[in-house]
């Protein structure tokens, strides 16, 4: 599949989307958000990759939503909004676990993006930042990602001030899960991808689906929920034979995961 404003590569069953505007610092136009959601189906079908990496071209990670192509249509507006937030959705929905690799600016959208992904990892010198309070046009939809990743506190600092993060502050209040130096980013990154891609791509869908499921309900029923997932999956070909390879000693030989 040919892209214009993302690329997509795979290898050792990681799937590497790399966000492709370097000269707009990876602005999120309509195509760019419509090629994304694209990519995580196709991904989600295929079943090849089970987990994807999610970086940016350039100097930035990505800027937030292209704000000149919403002045030049504001009646669409309220489309692009409602298309990010699908691709937003996406991201939590597909069973491969999705791996932020951020460098240089994650502001406005680019932030939620970063707080929508599972996992994230940060260079040293990455900022974070929800401004649009200082444009007038509040982050209300990067709040709804934010508001899910960090502490509410860290998350209104954020959105009612627009000031910028550092990386190891966005480390300390949960944004993001490591913070390289960055001559390691994409070693670590990929690292953390490759350990991740170790397991089975049908038990990482299941557990990733049970966590977005359970999270946020009361206790009671979160455990309800976490005991009808667990006891699914108890009863699959994977599980059984992920308990015999630990009880003899063995490395597991995962069944194909794209018969699942």
């Amino acid at each position: 599949m040919t892209y214009e404003t993302i690329a997509y590569e795979e290898q050792d069953r990681i799937g590497v989307v790399t966000l492709n505007r370097p000269e707009k610092a990876n602005a999120l136009s309509r195509q760019m958000i419509s090629e994304l959601a694209g990519c995580l189906r196709r991904a989600e079908a295929a079943r090849e990759a089970r987990v994807l990496v999610v970086r940016g071209a350039g100097r930035h990670f990505c800027a937030g939503h292209d704000l000149a192509e919403l002045r030049a249509d504001p009646g669409a507006a309220a489309a692009t909004f409602e298309e990010c937030s699908r691709l937003m959705l996406a991201l939590q929905a597909i069973p491969q676990p999705v791996i932020a690799q951020v460098h240089g600016t994650a502001t406005a959208a680019g932030c939620q993006l970063v707080a929508a992904c599972d996992l994230a990892v940060a260079v040293t010198g990455a900022r974070f930042a929800t401004p649009g309070v200082r444009i007038g046009l509040f982050c209300s939809t990067p709040a709804v990602a934010l508001s899910r990743a960090v502490a509410r506190k860290a998350a209104l600092g954020m959105l009612f001030t627009g000031e910028t993060v550092s990386a190891q502050e966005a480390r300390e209040i949960g944004l993001v899960n490591r913070v390289v130096p960055a001559e390691r980013l994409a070693e670590e990154t990929m690292a953390l991808a490759r350990r991740v891609a170790g397991a089975s791509l049908t038990v990482l869908g299941l557990g990733k689906r049970a966590f977005y499921t359970q999270a946020g309900r009361g206790d009671a029923e979160a455990y309800r929920l976490a005991t009808e997932a667990m006891a699914r999956n108890a009863g699959l070909e994977v599980a059984a034979e992920g308990i015999d390879a630990f009880l003899q000693k063995r490395p597991p030989v995962w069944p194909d995961d794209r018969q699942e």
